[in-house]
């Protein structure tokens, strides 16, 4: 399986990105790469923080951007919201939100990496979506390889 890599731009950037990509190359700019998955835990990540910061049945599945590339999708608004409460979610008597969805991220069928590692990719992408700003129209994008 190869990587799936999750980043903040605009939406001609983001086609410019998975050009990059999908030719094999190396896209500059920030975002995170995480080997051995796909979109599919990208979109179990997101049920999972939606449940935990009581907004679950959202709608959690990622979407097709541009015909131009089938390999890059956009996180919902209602993800990025779900991943940028997870910075600041207080409920009473739960331990750290984001540390128990990371663990239960981990817990997943065949997932290629642990708890610790889990917990540095979702503090990541909460910070990714909590950068988000529609003022400079930007989004949240996933390419998956």
């Amino acid at each position: 399986m190869g990587f799936t890599e999750i980043f903040v731009s605009t939406h001609d950037e983001a086609l410019q990105r998975a050009g990059i990509l999908d030719g094999g190359g190396a896209a500059s700019g920030a975002g995170l790469r995480i080997p051995g998955i796909s979109d599919f835990e990208i979109e179990q990540l997101g049920d999972l923080a939606g449940a935990a910061v009581h907004a679950a049945g959202a709608d959690y599945e990622l979407a097709m951007v541009d015909v131009a590339s089938d390999s890059l999708l956009g996180v919902p608004a209602a993800m990025v919201r779900a991943l940028a409460e997870l910075l600041s979610y207080e409920s009473e008597g739960e331990g750290n939100v984001l540390e128990e969805v990371a663990e239960k991220w981990a817990a997943e069928d065949d997932m290629p990496f642990g708890a610790e590692d889990a917990k540095s990719y979702v503090q990541q992408l909460a910070e990714l979506a909590s950068g988000i700003d529609a003022n400079d129209r930007t989004g949240l994008y996933v390419w998956s390889s």
